[in-house]
């Protein structure tokens, strides 16, 4: 009798999605700590992936708000997957998953909301044990640093359908529980003139701008410029720098749910996509009040580096990535905020305050016009 047909010969091993998917659940178990005694903290039912897990949260009052915020790591991924591929070590995919909460944990906080679960999906064209495995341990460093519990995660083996041009490519999204009191909601409401702006500082390009970088180095240095070095630096490294986790600190001066308010904040932008003059004068939009930033961090060697070599000027670099501040928040105790940041490790500072003219203004860092000042309408 002929041989039939197996899903395997589809280009799916059921065995090793078990095998991947059992290294995903135990790491996931190891993040469980950080809701231990709080509002979601997880309640294991039966002991195998598959199995349902429950969150203790209890009668809620009716000033309790929860919500999810969505999000993914973008095309950060083909950056790790040419590293790993060229080099055989699997390391580079380990910062992707700080990637995901970054986008996830700091959407939630910049609210005065408290993170409580994360879930994701990690899509592969094929599946290695290696390449989760660093997955898996990158997840749980993150969670740790985001204080939250990790509670479901799946893997799709999709072949082709994941494009790029590695052997082993991956596609990471998410999703993340927050819960937050509704008269501790942070609005941008309260913002007043003469309020200060501290920002925390951003090493990396966050995962936003990654296919401007990619583009222009792409013409610059080829297909696999990720491997290339300029002025002493590894290009792929650099574009890789996971980005900072603020939701840990953020959750303790606002207090979270049911914690103490450390200071008072009356407004966060999670500076991504748009950069500054699209999340901070959307949240200036709300009083019709402007700012002047005169003190900002100086951009990631990367980001200048791609602004020189594709003659990316300074207005549109504010417009795209973060430029080295990764929150901006407002504050009339911006000495306190700034405590609590080195609390957490995080470099912070006073980089301007709030004004009366509806617009921002922008004292440049950047490549081209460093000192000059730019001007963006709140829009």
């Amino acid at each position: 009798m002929k041989k039939g047909m197996t899903y395997k010969d589809a280009g799916v091993d059921i065995d090793l999605g078990d095998t991947c998917s059992q290294i995903m659940y135990e790491a996931s178990k190891k993040t469980w700590k950080n809701r231990k005694g709080k509002i979601g903290e997880v309640k294991e039912t039966f002991d195998y992936f598959s199995g349902p897990r429950f969150m203790s949260i209890g009668n809620l009052p009716e000033n309790a708000i929860l919500g999810t915020n969505y999000d993914g790591v973008g095309t950060k991924t083909e950056i790790a997957e040419g590293l790993c591929s060229s080099t055989g070590d699997f390391k580079y995919v380990r910062g992707l998953y700080q990637d995901l909460f970054a986008m996830l944990c700091d959407d939630a906080s910049r609210w005065g909301a408290e993170p409580i679960h994360v879930g994701s999906i990690i899509d592969v064209n094929k599946l290695n044990t290696e390449l989760i495995e660093n997955l898996a341990e990158g997840m749980v460093e993150a969670a740790n640093k985001a204080r939250v519990a990790v509670v479901n995660g799946e893997i799709a083996e999709l072949g082709d359908k994941v494009g790029g041009k590695s052997e082993y490519r991956c596609n990471l999204n998410g999703s993340c529980l927050w819960i937050a009191k509704k008269e501790r909601i942070i609005s941008g409401k309260e913002i007043e003139v003469g309020d200060e702006i501290v920002a925390l500082k951003e090493k990396g390009a966050r995962s936003n701008g990654i296919s401007l970088i990619r583009k222009v180095m792409e013409i610059n240095f080829g297909e696999k410029w990720y491997e290339k070095e300029y002025e002493g630096r590894n290009l792929g490294e650099e574009a890789l720098t996971p980005s900072e986790i603020y939701s840990g600190v953020i959750t303790e001066i606002t207090g979270g749910y049911n914690g103490e308010r450390k200071s008072e904040i009356h407004g966060i932008a999670h500076v991504t996509g748009g950069g500054i003059p699209g999340k901070l004068g959307r949240l200036l939009k709300i009083s019709n009040y402007g700012a002047v930033l005169n003190d900002l961090f100086e951009p990631p060697d990367i980001l200048l580096i791609t602004q020189e070599l594709g003659n990316v000027d300074d207005e549109e670099a504010y417009r795209t990535w973060c430029m080295g501040q990764g929150y901006l928040i407002i504050t009339p105790d911006a000495e306190k905020v700034r405590k609590l940041a080195k609390k957490y490790g995080i470099e912070s500072k006073i980089v301007g305050e709030i004004t009366d003219k509806p617009e921002i203004e922008i004292e440049s860092r950047g490549y081209f016009a460093s000192g000059k000042c730019l001007t963006y309408p709140i829009k």
